[in-house]
């Protein structure tokens, strides 16, 4: 890898705001992400790779030919263009310090932002390593333009290294992963591809097997407005009702803050709320795709236990169905695991396999009969501003991928 050209790529993708809307209502759900593409096939196309294109939805995709004398099996290379709508990605100033001394690392746009490594033990092995991070304002947009940037570097190094054996390479960016819509407008026949890896997962050396499924619940509280001078037994707050929902919602067993490892949660993220409406989103996640049903009902039970307690006050509870857990998905192709366990071998990197509490376009993918593994890409601390990546770790990242094409390229 060409460690300073991977780094000029990545703070170049994470200057473009490409956040996801949820309430947009088209895809990809903000111009931004149509923006980004544009730029990553003017760059495809400059690395040589005669069939990049930008499909009406913004998905970019381009082939690395392959460079052995026998029929290979197409591997794919997956990252997402968007960011998470939970923290602002406009005006990402990033900050780049090198050769990290260690100890905390305030953040120079907000010095109440603080990256602590009390909270970041893998900082204490990262001493005289390249950290990037925000200016505390914003996020950073790691994940997933690490990602991104590591394949387009990827891309380059293969295209420039033509003694690197490798079958025919698919690249493939989507948009709006982060609202649950990044395969929606993938062609997989266009695709083509017989197994696939997503570049989206925190640190170095995990390679995630097993995410949540997902679920989205979308709750609209009706209520009636009308002027307080006049509201007596007639005005009916739809804020009161949101607030009431949401207190009642268990606390200690089901909600991130309070759970970890294999348990499930129910995560009210949104809120917006007027007298007369409100809008609650809530995530529903649970590694067995069965425990999701019990926890649609405990929010239907939580909306007729409120309506009850407030009467003329209407709540819809509407379940969409987001992405499952892609465990089962890999057992189809054993070697998509495997040989990323060969390459780290390769390389005499540690590797381990890992579950991630949340999901990928990986996991949709592979419900949909692409075996799609996750892979670590130096992402740390996603949809905060606390987010940092790591120069050396997204180079890592780029060496366990082209020691994983050789092997395909063998396969």
């Amino acid at each position: 890898m060409n460690r300073e050209r991977l780094l000029s790529r990545f703070l170049q993708y994470v200057k473009v705001d490409t956040t996801a809307r949820e309430e947009a209502g088209v895809y990809p759900s903000s111009p931004g992400q149509i923006e980004l593409g544009k730029l990553l096939l003017q760059q495809l196309k400059e690395l040589g790779l005669k069939d990049a294109s930008q499909s009406e939805q913004g998905i970019v995709m381009a082939t690395v030919p392959s460079n052995v004398d026998r029929e290979a099996p197409v591997v794919a290379l997956n990252s997402h263009v968007d960011t998470s709508p939970e923290t602002s990605g406009r005006n990402i100033k990033p900050n780049v310090i090198r050769n990290y001394a260690g100890g905390d690392i305030i953040l120079p746009g907000d010095a109440n932002k603080v990256i602590r490594v009390g909270n970041n033990s893998e900082l204490k092995s990262l001493h005289g390593k390249t950290i990037i991070t925000s200016d505390g304002t914003t996020l950073l947009g790691a994940d997933d333009k690490a990602g991104v940037a590591v394949i387009m570097e990827t891309a380059a190094w293969l295209m420039e290294n033509p003694s690197i054996s490798h079958g025919p390479v698919r690249i493939c960016f989507t948009c709006d992963e982060e609202i649950g819509h990044g395969v929606d407008h993938v062609d997989l026949k266009k695709l083509g591809a017989t197994v696939c890896y997503t570049l989206d997962g925190q640190g170095a050396g995990e390679i995630d097997v097993e995410t949540f499924s997902a679920d989205l619940a979308v709750i609209t509280v009706r209520g009636v407005n009308i002027h307080p001078s006049i509201g007596k037994g007639r005005m009916v707050n739809a804020i009161r009702g949101a607030a009431d929902f949401i207190a009642a919602l268990p606390l200690r067993e089901q909600s991130p803050e309070t759970t970890s490892d294999r348990q499930g949660f129910l995560h009210p993220y949104v809120c917006e709320a007027s007298v007369a409406e409100a809008k609650i989103r809530v995530l529903l996640r649970d590694f067995d795709t069965a425990g999701l049903a019990p926890k649609a009902e405990l929010l239907r039970q939580t909306a007729e236990a409120t309506m009850q307690k407030l009467p003329g006050l209407t709540i819809d509870v509407n379940i969409v169905p987001q992405y499952r857990n892609m465990a089962d998905g890999l057992k189809t192709e054993p070697r998509a695991v495997a040989f990323v366990e060969q390459a780290y071998a390769n390389l005499g990197l540690p590797c381990k396999r890992t579950i991630v509490r949340g999901g990928t376009d990986g996991s949709r993918f592979t419900e949909l009969g692409l075996p799609t593994p996750n892979l670590s890409t130096g992402e740390h601390n996603p949809h905060s501003p606390l987010e940092w990546a790591c120069l050396e770790e997204m180079e890592q990242a780029g060496a366990v991928l082209v020691e994983l094409l050789k092997i395909w390229g063998q396969a």
